[in-house]
């Protein structure tokens, strides 16, 4: 089979009504050639076992796939400002073995599930910070506070994992403002210039960083990257400022929206709501459920294939761009009322957080932002609630990410 002309477009649909969408396409096939918001064609798996045949096929590969993406993107003549900053590109993401296991092995180890346990207890404290200003708002003891609804997202979702990813690289959180707009403009459905403008000021800032923590090292995780980089030779200056992107971006886009939309599917689901209460030692598991009931990532990363790939009944040409559905695929029939929210549902199966090789490595430390992100939320206010009909929740204008613009909650029953 060769590629079909034209693709099928995606239009604003596939953010705003994901979930309808994603279902359409796995129904009819569950790889399809594609155009997505923004005019990128591209073969889009929906399908559970497509997505993990896919993401472990090494004739779907990722190396280079920035070159080749800006070569079809923006041709060889494109102004400079339009292109993806190079510094950023040599990244966990886009890289294949032997150059992926290199990096990776410099990070495992750091983010276990044991080797994040003993931030707990600053995680906890962060929250809790969070969560006292948002009740003092609600008093009025901030002036414009009292009574009204608050934006959950920009309360509490947002700033709790970007301190806990800043303290634990070194990134001065009072940057925050700045890398965080840089971030969301280069995972937004946007043009060429703006995506190009944003990745250069963040492969600046990030090289910036680099350079103070070769300068003057503190106790955070970048420095012993710098670090490791000067003493083993094993990593250059733009796999440091790569990976720098790596860690940060993902260190909190995943979060915010696995805390917002999570919520939301909670307020929706007043039952699930009602037994989370009644039974809090299922809170573990329904962290899981959220992600694969709202999964934070929409898509993955592009690979390209080397040579024609069957993969879901069609032959993929050689060259032409591949990425999975993370979301479409978990809401596969592989799931028993996989539209259904089950905080009760065995864990195992979701690929929220990727599959093979570049399974996310950050994923136990975001399950445990999430853990007492839920857990001290809902236990702080018993009475939550959404301040806006659910039909008017409009999701990030993204295709790679998935979650909400803003969540309008009150904290506590109106009067």
């Amino acid at each position: 089979m060769t590629a079909p002309t034209p693709p099928l477009p995606l239009g604003e649909e596939f953010i705003q009504d994901a979930h309808t969408v994603a279902a359409r396409l796995r129904s009819t096939a569950p790889v399809r050639f594609v155009e997505l918001p923004g005019g990128f064609p591209v073969w889009l798996v929906t399908g559970h076992a497509e997505a993990r045949a896919a993401v472990t096929d090494p004739r779907l590969s990722s190396h280079g796939v920035y070159d080749r993406l800006e070569r079809m993107r923006l041709g060889d003549g494109a102004d400079t400002e339009s292109r993806f900053a190079p510094e950023l590109a040599r990244n966990l993401l886009n890289l294949d073995p032997p150059d992926h296991t290199r990096l990776r092995s410099l990070l495992t180890k750091v983010f276990t599930a044991r080797a994040v346990a003993p931030l707990r207890p600053r995680i906890e404290a962060i929250a809790d910070e969070l969560l006292d200003a948002m009740e003092a708002d609600d008093a009025g003891e901030t002036p414009g506070g009292a009574g009204e609804h608050r934006d959950l997202l920009a309360d509490y979702a947002l700033p709790l994992p970007i301190r806990v990813i800043c303290e634990l690289l070194g990134v001065p959180f009072a940057d925050r403002d700045r890398f965080t707009a840089w971030s969301r403009t280069m995972v937004a459905a946007g043009t060429p210039d703006e995506i190009g403008a944003a990745s250069l000021r963040m492969a600046g800032y990030l090289g910036d960083l680099v350079e103070r923590k070769r300068a003057h090292p503190g106790e955070d995780l970048l420095t012993r990257l710098v670090h490791v980089s000067e003493d083993g030779d094993r990593l250059s200056r733009n796999e440091l400022i790569s990976t720098a992107l790596v860690l940060l971006t993902g260190g909190f886009e995943t979060t915010v929206n696995l805390i917002g939309s999570g919520t939301l599917a909670l307020l929706r689901h007043p039952d699930q709501l009602a037994l989370l209460r009644e039974r809090p030692e299922l809170l573990p598991g329904a962290v899981e459920e959220f992600l694969r009931y709202e999964t934070p990532n929409n898509l993955s990363s592009p690979r390209y294939a080397t040579e024609p790939v069957e993969l879901g009944g069609v032959t993929v040409p050689e060259g032409h761009f591949v990425m999975v559905s993370w979301l479409a695929a978990n809401r596969d029939d592989r799931f028993a009322a996989p539209d259904r929210l089950d905080i009760t549902r065995p864990a195992a199966g979701h690929l929220a957080f990727g599959h093979g090789i570049h399974h996310c490595v950050g994923a136990p430390l975001a399950r445990l932002e999430g853990e007492i992100a839920f857990g001290r939320l809902l236990a702080r206010f018993p009475g939550l609630a959404l301040a806006a009909a659910p039909e008017n929740l409009r999701w990030r204008h993204s295709t790679a990410m998935h979650g909400l613009e803003e969540l309008p909650v009150r904290l506590h029953p109106a009067p």
